[in-house]
């Protein structure tokens, strides 16, 4: 079987591997012709029933069978659902074993795929180690063989990072992401998981400092309102960054958004501002329009006739009584309209 790489890298090869029930049995029945071929042999040397020569050459090739058979059942291995196994022989990439079950491939075949660096040795305990495919052997770290084919969550912390703008932001993401090419994961880079961390940090920080938090000019896509857009770009910027790994990206999405604390406070008041001043532009063009009404619906039914200096005066009193913050108080007439 030819390994599956080219110039640019590597990539997965899908093998089957034998059913594991069917050489269990034979394996068994290997061990037990080779006990049974020693323990004659030994009885029919007992009896000089075969001269010495032929006894020792006997129990020599028995004990070779009976290393063989027991060495045999090394070959064993099962996969759960969503996870493969690497077949890497001396070296060599030989295939991927995706399909659950119980199988049996070439006792010599790797467990492990290479060893970890130091960083995630010491870093990672016993438990975490497990739960990620890292094995002990000697002392030092291994990767095993198997690698999860599952989805994984990747929780940024929090990145400081200046906006379109300039303006320093605080922003984090979740990244779903799952291993789709089992070779590349393995030979391309160094430690896969640690790539997708470092990686999505970096695809964050682009990412944001590609958008204005918010108020960006018309019809523009923010941080702050531009959800999807914003997750459907990073999701791409991901998939860039990753398509090496044989990583492929599910979903992501911001978690976190934020102006940084040193302009927080600062920022709010801005926006506090902004939204007085929408509240009072709406105010202001509600009133224009119901003095507007009024002056034609009094005018129209000719309830009374005002000249230009009382239409102001009235659209003054309207305006303030419409436009003012607190209750007005208003002031009744009892003489003429003039005096």
């Amino acid at each position: 079987m030819s390994t599956a790489t080219n110039k640019n890298g590597n990539f997965e090869r899908e093998v089957h591997a034998l059913s594991g029930w069917i050489m269990l049995v034979v394996n068994v029945a290997l061990v037990i012709g080779a006990i049974v071929f020693l323990v004659d042999t030994i009885g029919a040397g007992a009896r000089h029933e075969i001269p010495p020569p032929s006894v020792a050459l006997r129990v020599v090739g028995a004990i070779v069978w009976l290393i063989a058979a027991i060495v045999s059942f090394s070959g064993h291995f099962t996969l759960q659902p969503n996870e493969a196994r690497l077949l890497i022989l001396f070296g060599s990439y030989k295939g991927t074993v995706r399909r659950s079950g119980f199988y049996w491939a070439n006792p010599f075949y790797s467990r492990f795929r290479g060893r970890t660096s130091r960083t995630v040795s010491a870093s990672v305990d016993s438990k975490a180690q497990t739960s990620i495919g890292i094995g002990r052997q000697g002392g030092l770290g291994y990767k095993s063989a198997k690698i999860s084919l599952r989805a994984h969550n990747f929780n940024s912390e929090k990145l400081k990072v200046n906006d379109k703008r300039g303006n320093p932001v605080e922003i984090a993401a979740v990244i779903v992401w799952r291993v789709d090419d089992t070779a590349q994961a393995a030979f391309d880079v160094e430690d896969y998981r640690s790539y997708v961390q470092v990686q999505s940090e970096a695809a964050i920080r682009s990412i944001a400092s590609a958008y204005a938090y918010d108020h960006g000019e018309e019809q523009e896509v923010t941080l702050r309102g531009g959800g999807d857009d914003v997750a459907l770009e990073l999701k791409k910027e991901l998939g860039h960054r990753l398509a090496k790994t044989g990583v492929v990206v599910d979903e992501a999405r911001l978690t976190h958004l934020a102006y940084a604390p040193e302009i927080a406070s600062a920022m709010l008041r801005r926006q506090q501002a902004e939204a007085v001043i929408a509240a009072r532009t709406k105010i202001v063009v509600g009133a224009v329009s119901m003095v507007e009404m009024a002056l034609r619906e009094l005018e129209r039914n000719n309830v009374v006739k005002l000249d230009e200096e009382r239409k102001a005066a009235m659209v003054s009193n309207l305006l303030v009584v419409l436009c003012g913050t607190e209750e007005a108080s208003p002031v009744i007439n009892t003489g003429t309209l003039y005096n």
